[in-house]
Formats: C-alpha cells, sequence, structure tokens
C-alpha cells in the first residue's frame, strides 16, 4: 500500500483559488471588450478561497510574493475533506468515504 501511496502523492492537481464570482446577464458577458471592469461582490481584504477539483478545502489572504501573487492560507479543512476533493464523485459515496478515510489514516500514521 504505501507504494500506491507513494504514487499518488507524487500527481499534480490543479489548485484554483477563487477572487469573487458573480452571475452576469448574458447580453452583458457578449458585449465585453477589453479594459472592461467586472466588480466583484467581495471587499479587497476578504478572504480568498482555495479550490481543490472545484471543491473548496481551506481559505486564505492574497500576498505578494517578488512579482507574483500567492495566498497566504488561514484555514485550511481536514485531511479527510482535502482527500475527498481531489477525487471525482464515485458512484458510492460511501466507498469513497471509507477510501479517504483510509488513505488519510495511512498518511496520517506515516505508512508513506
Amino acid at each position: 500500500m504505501a507504494s500506491d501511496l507513494n504514487a499518488i502523492l507524487r500527481l499534480e492537481v490543479p489548485i484554483l483559488v477563487l477572487l469573487g464570482s458573480r452571475q452576469m446577464k448574458l447580453a452583458e458577458v457578449v458585449s465585453l471588450v477589453p479594459g472592461a471592469i467586472i466588480e466583484l461582490p467581495k471587499k479587497a481584504d476578504d478572504e480568498l478561497e482555495l479550490l481543490v477539483n472545484n471543491k473548496a478545502v481551506g481559505t486564505g489572504i492574497a500576498v505578494k510574493v517578488g512579482e507574483n501573487f500567492g495566498i497566504r492560507l488561514t484555514y485550511v479543512g481536514d485531511l479527510k475533506a482535502r482527500i475527498a476533493a481531489m477525487g471525482d464523485q464515485p458512484a458510492s459515496a460511501g466507498q469513497a468515504d471509507q477510501d479517504a478515510e483510509a488513505l488519510a489514516e495511512a498518511l496520517l500514521s506515516g505508512q508513506v
């Protein structure tokens, strides 16, 4: 099982940081041009959401890292929730919970 865990832990997954979202009428979207500003209903100092597989796993605040943006995490969900967020939703949600639980247990017990 340890070799399976090592292989899984080497996988790369896309991480998204959600600045904000809003709904717009289709007519507004069609009329967008370079230079247009879309106002988001979020204050500049509000926390951002950290998403894995389009599922929230944590929050943080925007920071500047050299010439790049970054996120300083202020909250990260438990290990089981993060593992569950990385997989697709299988047919059996109960089995997914068991698989995530087993992987979390293995990681926490140092079997990697």
